[in-house]
Parts: C-alpha cells; structure tokens; sequence
C-alpha cells in the first residue's frame, strides 16, 4: 500500500504489523471500535536516527511538518496529587501547557511530564510516544486543526517506525477532547 503522505516506501496497515508495535499500541489496534477501520491505520518504518520531529522533516521532507503531530505527556499537579494526560498538537507548534492544559486539567502548575514517568506509564519509547494505546484514564487532549488533516503522521511508541493515522480516528480515542488553540 503506498502512504497517502510523504515518500515512504511502503505502508503497511497497523493491524497487519503488530510486532512492530509496543505492547499498548498494539493492544490499542488490536481492539480497535472506532468508526473509521483499524486497517485505515498505517505503519511505516522508518529509522530510529530520524525519530525526532527536526531531524525528521529535514530527514524525509519538510511538506512533513504540516501533515505532522507531536504527542507529548504533561502532568498536572494541585493538592499534592498529579493527573498525566497526553497532548496532541500540529509538530510546527508548542503545548500551551501553562495556559490551555493547565486551565483543562484544573491544575495550579502544569509541566512535561519527565521522560522517566513519560515512558514508564505509557510502555512506550521516548521520542516514539502517540496517542493510541494510552491509559484509558488519561485525558487526551487534541488540537482541533490536528483532527482537521486527512491524515495524520505521529509516533508509533517506537522510534523506529510511524503511524498515519486519519486524523479524525484521534477523536475517536477513550479520553478524546478536541480544543481550540491547544498549539501555539
């Protein structure tokens, strides 16, 4: 199956890849009930050098970066107690994490989530961190102009390989809010 974005030589659909896959992704596909089919779901190996968004754009093209989302892991703290949620924002942008997810998590500081914690409560590798197969209790909060692109390119939970995901298969997601403004 050829990617509907970038140049990659081959795309494959997640369902039919799962050992390339850490154990929550995998699952995450593996159980899949949203309304667009988890075939619609591809994966696409690329190499581990090139994982960082940067690197990876001047790596395989700079079109990318547009059809490009970074998930990162912020934890919110009030009263001594710390939610995690993850963050989905076009990768030209930054999380207002200080504006947007702390005001969303009802928290009085909100930061990045270390990348110990990140990993550890996720299962997946740093740099490689995306949105299917997060803890269900987490809150996954999504800007809107994500959910917009026809397809989506993020992490796998690897860094060395890729999703494209349609990109309102994120909405889909246990936890799901699409927000206004979430990148900046």
């Amino acid at each position: 199956m050829r990617a509907p974005i970038g140049d990659f030589d081959q795309a494959t659909p997640a369902p039919d890849c799962l050992d390339e896959l850490t154990r929550p992704v995998a699952d995450a596909v593996r159980h899949w009930r949203g309304g667009i089919p988890a075939d619609q779901i591809l994966y696409v190996e690329t190499d581990p050098q090139w994982a960082d968004t940067a690197a990876f754009v001047e790596h395989y093209g700079r079109d990318l970066l547009e059809k490009s989302a970074n998930c990162v892991v912020v934890a919110g703290k009030r009263g001594g107690e710390t939610r995690l949620a993850a963050c989905v924002v076009p990768s030209a942008s930054r999380v207002d994490v200080n504006g947007v997810v702390r005001r969303r998590l009802d928290a009085r500081k909100a930061s990045f989530a270390p990348m110990e914690v990140a990993t550890g409560e996720t299962g997946m590798e740093y740099g490689g961190i995306t949105p299917i197969g997060l803890p269900q209790d987490w809150p996954v909060l999504i800007d809107a102009t994500v959910v917009e692109l026809p397809y989506v390119l993020l992490g796998s939970g690897r860094r060395r390989g890729k999703l494209l995901v349609p990109g309102k298969a994120l909405a889909e997601l246990p936890g799901a809010v699409v927000l206004e403004g979430l990148g900046v």
